[in-house]
C-alpha cells in the first residue's frame, strides 16, 4: 500500500477541487428550515412513511428507487436542474428555451387531426404562446376558461410567432394574486412509474427539514471523521446536501450541470470512497479465507514452456512469477491480468492452469462467448493434451451424450481443466477438486459473478484461487475503484517481431478499391477478415447483413475461398469454419463482431471493418487485434459510411494514430464514458448516484488515501458508509 502524508494529500486535493471548495458553501443563516421535530432516531433508520403523503402504495413505489428511509430520500440526488426562478416575457421566448411564462388564457379548443389534442392560447401583453396537450380530461379542459391567470414551465418549440409548449407543467393562479416564484433552482430527480417529480421534490423538502441545523443536530451521521473532513478540506455533509437539493437562484448552473460544484464534489468523493471501501472489504475477507497452497507443478510448467515455439516475454515471465507466488499461499489468489491485444494472456493462463493441475487440482476457465470459449478450448487442448492433461468442454448449447460425458469427466476429476461459458457454474456442474477459476474478459461479468464463481468451488472452508483477465486496459486510478478487490498484473510487452497494424479510414464510395486490396493480398498468400457491423442488437439482422456481404464478395472474388461465421451458427459449424480458416483452407472470412476476441490466425494480415463509426474504440481495437499476430506487416481498413459525425471522426482518428491499448481505452472513456467501456452499464455494477469515474478521476487518488485512513482510524464507520451509498443490494462485502 502506498503511504501518504495528510499534508501532501491535502495540498493536492486543494489543487484538484474547484476553486472555492475550501470555503463554506452557504452564507451563515441562508437556510433556516422549520425543524419538524428533534428526531430521536438517525435518518438512516427512520422509515420514509414518517413523511406526509407516503402511505403503503407510495412507499412500495419508492422502493423501486431504493428509497426506504429518510437517509435514502436525501441521497436520491438530482440528475439535473431547471431555472424556474424568473418569468420570461412571451415576446422574448425563443425556440429550444426552457422557460417560465405567465399570462392569461385567451381560448381553449380541442383539435382533431392525426391525434386529438387540446390547444390553449395564452398571452401576456408582450406576445402569445400555445400550450398543447395530447393527454387530457374534461375537468382539465374546463379549467382553461378565458381570462384565467396561468404560469407554465416547459420547452418552447416551433418558429417565431407560432411557439408551443407541449405538455408543460402549469399552475392556474387564483384570482389576481401572483403565485410565489421558486426560491431556488428546481431539481429533476431520477423517477419511476407512479412517482412524479412533484412528489420527489415534496419528500426531499420534508427530509431536509428533518436534517435540522447546520451540523445536522445528529439526525444524519457523517461517517467521515472530523479530522478527515478537515484534512481534505471538504464541505460539511448537511450543507452539501442542502445545496444540491435546493441550489439558490444565483447558483452557477454550468458548474452544477458539469457536476463540479464543491457540494457535488463532496458527495462524489464520499460515494467513490464507499465503492472503494466495499471492494477493499471483499479483499480483506478474501485474505482471511483458506485456499489450497499449490506445489509440485513446476515440472509440468517447465515442460510446457519448453515445448512452445517461442520464448515467453519478460512481461509474461514476471506475471507468471506473481501468479506462482499467489498460488503457493494458503489464502485465495484474486488477481487481475491486464494485457493489450496480442500480448499473450492465454499463455499466462495456461501456465497458471498447469500449476494447479500439477498440484492435483482442477481448473475452470470461463469466457463470455462461445466463440472465445471454443478458441480457448482448442488452444488448451493443443497445449495440455500432450502433457497428459484432459480438457473438457461445456457450454449452454452442449447437448446429448457429449454434454453428459463432459459433466461426468468434470465431476469425477478425470478432466483436470474444464473450459466453457458461464454454463460451467450452473447447478448441475459439479467439480471434484476445483482449485483455480480463470475468467476471461472480466469486464463482461461483474463483482457478484466473480464472487459467485469463488463460492462455486468451495470445499469445506477452502475456496479456489481466482485469476481474471481483460484485454480492455484500465488506467490505474480507475482500476483502484473498479477492481479494488484484486491484485493487478500488467503484460506491458508484445512478443518480439510484432509490427504495429497500419490503420486507414476509407469511405464506402471507394468500396471497389478495398475489394481489389483483398484480391491482391490473398493472391500473395495472405488471408483477410471482412467484419460486418450493424447498430441493431438483433443477431438475426447482423447475420443477414453478413450473409449478404459474403454472397457479394464471393461473386466479386470468384477465385477466393470465402467463409462466413456469425453468432447463430451451431458450435460445430463455427469450429469447422475457424479451423479451416486457421489451416489456410479459406482465403477470406466474413464475420460479425463475434470474432472480436480470441481468434488467432497468424497468416491473416488484412482486416476490413464495415461501418466502424457504430462501434466503440475499445471494440475496434479488439477487432483490429485479430491481425498483426504474425511477423508480416498487417493492415486494417475502416470502411465508413459518410458523412461522419464529429465524434465518429475523432474516434477513427484516434485509432489511426495509436496502437496502444491503454491510450485507446483512455480516449474511449472520454468519448463514451466508463460505464460503456467497462461494460458496467450492462452488468448493473458501479451505478453511481452522483460520482462519475471519468470526470472525478482526479479524486480517486485521494479516495485511496482516505480509505486507508478511515479503515485505520474509524473502522466501525466503514459498513454504514457503504450501506448509505450502495445499499444492501450492491454491498459487495456482503455477497
Amino acid at each position: 500500500m502506498r503511504s501518504w502524508s495528510w499534508e501532501a494529500v491535502s495540498s493536492r486535493l486543494q489543487n484538484t477541487l474547484t476553486p472555492g471548495s475550501c470555503a463554506p458553501l452557504l452564507p451563515a443563516g441562508e437556510y433556516k428550515p422549520e425543524t419538524l421535530s428533534q428526531a430521536s432516531d438517525n435518518l438512516d433508520t427512520l422509515p420514509v412513511t414518517v413523511l406526509k403523503g407516503v402511505g403503503p402504495r407510495i412507499a412500495a413505489r419508492l422502493q423501486r428507487l431504493n428509497i426506504r428511509t429518510l437517509q435514502d430520500v436525501l441521497f436520491h440526488l438530482p440528475a439535473r436542474y431547471e431555472d424556474r426562478t424568473r418569468v420570461t416575457p412571451m415576446g422574448a421566448v425563443q425556440s429550444g428555451q426552457q422557460v417560465v411564462v405567465q399570462g392569461e388564457v385567451d381560448l381553449a379548443e380541442v383539435r382533431f387531426g392525426r391525434r386529438r389534442s387540446l390547444l390553449v392560447r395564452i398571452s401576456d401583453g408582450s406576445g402569445a404562446l400555445t400550450l398543447r396537450f395530447f393527454h387530457f380530461n374534461a375537468a382539465q379542459q374546463a379549467g382553461f376558461t378565458r381570462g384565467t391567470a396561468i404560469r407554465c414551465y416547459g420547452e418552447a418549440r416551433g418558429s417565431a410567432g407560432s411557439l408551443e409548449l407541449i405538455h408543460p407543467e402549469y399552475t392556474l393562479l387564483p384570482g389576481a394574486a401572483a403565485a410565489v416564484m421558486e426560491e431556488h433552482l428546481t431539481p429533476v430527480y431520477p423517477a419511476t412509474e407512479g412517482v412524479h417529480q412533484l412528489t420527489l421534490r415534496a419528500l426531499t423538502g420534508q427530509a431536509l427539514e428533518y436534517l435540522g441545523g447546520e451540523d445536522g443536530d445528529g439526525a444524519l451521521v457523517d461517517w467521515l471523521p472530523d479530522g478527515l473532513v478537515r484534512s481534505f478540506r471538504l464541505t460539511s455533509l448537511p450543507a452539501a446536501l442542502r445545496y444540491v437539493h435546493r441550489p439558490p437562484p444565483n447558483a452557477p448552473l454550468e458548474l452544477l450541470a458539469a457536476g463540479r460544484h464543491p457540494a457535488q464534489q463532496r458527495l462524489a468523493f464520499e460515494e467513490l470512497l464507499a465503492h472503494h471501501l466495499s471492494l477493499r472489504r471483499v479483499r480483506q475477507r478474501t485474505q482471511q479465507l483458506a485456499a489450497p497452497a499449490f506445489s509440485g507443478g513446476q515440472a509440468l510448467l517447465d515442460r510446457y514452456t519448453g515445448s512452445l515455439p517461442f520464448k515467453l516475454t519478460t512481461a509474461q515471465q514476471r506475471v507468471v512469477g506473481e501468479i506462482q507466488r499467489d498460488l503457493s499461499r494458503r489464502h485465495p489468489m484474486a488477481r487481475l491480468v491486464q494485457g493489450d491485444v496480442g500480448s499473450g494472456k492465454t499463455v499466462v493462463a495456461a501456465c497458471a492452469a498447469l500449476l494447479a493441475a500439477g498440484a492435483g487440482y482442477q481448473v475452470a476457465l470461463m469466457a463470455p462467448t462461445e466463440l472465445l470459449a471454443e478458441q480457448h478450448y482448442r488452444s488448451f487442448s493443443d497445449w495440455l493434451s500432450p502433457l497428459g492433461i484432459d480438457v473438457a468442454w461445456h457450454a449452454g448449447k452442449s447437448k446429448g451424450k457429449a454434454r453428459a460425458a463432459a459433466l461426468q469427466a468434470i465431476s469425477s476429476g478425470e478432466a483436470a481443466v474444464a473450459v466453457g461459458t458461464h454454463a460451467l457454474f450452473q447447478e448441475e456442474v459439479e467439480f471434484s477438486r476445483l482449485g483455480l477459476v480463470i475468467v476471461d474478459e472480466q469486464h463482461r461479468f461483474g463483482v457478484h459473478q466473480r464472487l459467485a464463481l469463488r463460492d462455486k468451488g468451495r470445499v469445506h472452508e477452502q475456496r479456489p484461487h481466482q485469476l481474471v483477465m481483460t484485454a480492455t486496459p484500465i488506467p490505474r486510478t480507475l482500476a483502484m475503484t473498479v477492481y479494488a478487490d484484486l491484485d493487478t498484473s500488467v503484460i506491458d510487452e508484445l512478443p518480439p517481431g510484432r509490427q504495429p497494424v497500419k490503420t486507414v479510414a476509407v469511405s464506402q464510395e471507394r468500396r471497389e478499391e478495398v475489394i481489389h486490396s483483398v484480391r491482391k493480398a490473398c493472391a500473395a498468400g495472405q488471408q483477410a477478415y471482412w467484419v460486418c457491423t450493424l447498430i441493431e442488437e438483433s443477431d438475426a439482422l447482423q447475420c443477414q447483413a453478413a450473409e449478404k456481404t459474403a454472397a457479394m464478395l464471393a461473386e466479386c472474388l470468384p477465385e477466393l475461398r470465402v467463409g462466413l461465421v456469425h453468432g447463430r451458427l451451431a458450435a460445430a459449424q463455427k469450429e469447422t469454419l475457424m479451423a479451416s480458416f486457421k489451416g489456410a483452407g479459406l482465403d477470406l472470412l466474413v464475420a460479425t463482431t463475434v470474432i472480436e476476441v480470441g481468434v488467432d490466425v497468424p497468416n491473416a494480415s488484412l482486416m476490413i471493418i464495415e461501418n466502424p463509426e457504430r462501434l466503440g474504440l475499445a471494440q475496434l481495437h479488439q477487432l483490429r487485434g485479430r491481425v498483426g499476430r504474425g511477423a508480416r506487416q498487417s493492415s486494417c481498413v475502416l470502411l465508413y459510411q459518410p458523412p461522419l459525425s464529429e465524434t465518429a471522426r475523432e474516434r477513427l482518428a484516434v485509432l489511426r494514430a495509436s496502437n496502444d491499448g491503454f491510450e485507446i481505452a483512455r480516449r474511449d472513456m472520454q468519448l463514451r464514458g466508463p460505464g460503456e467501456v467497462l461494460g458496467t452499464r450492462q452488468t448493473g455494477e458501479m451505478q453511481f448516484h452522483i460520482a462519475d469515474l471519468l470526470r472525478d478521476e482526479s479524486l480517486l487518488t485521494f479516495v485511496e488515501a482516505a480509505a486507508a485512513q478511515l479503515m485505520e482510524l474509524a473502522p466501525d464507520n466503514v459498513a454504514p458508509l457503504i450501506h448509505r451509498w450502495l445499499g444492501q443490494a450492491l454491498d459487495y462485502g456482503e455477497v
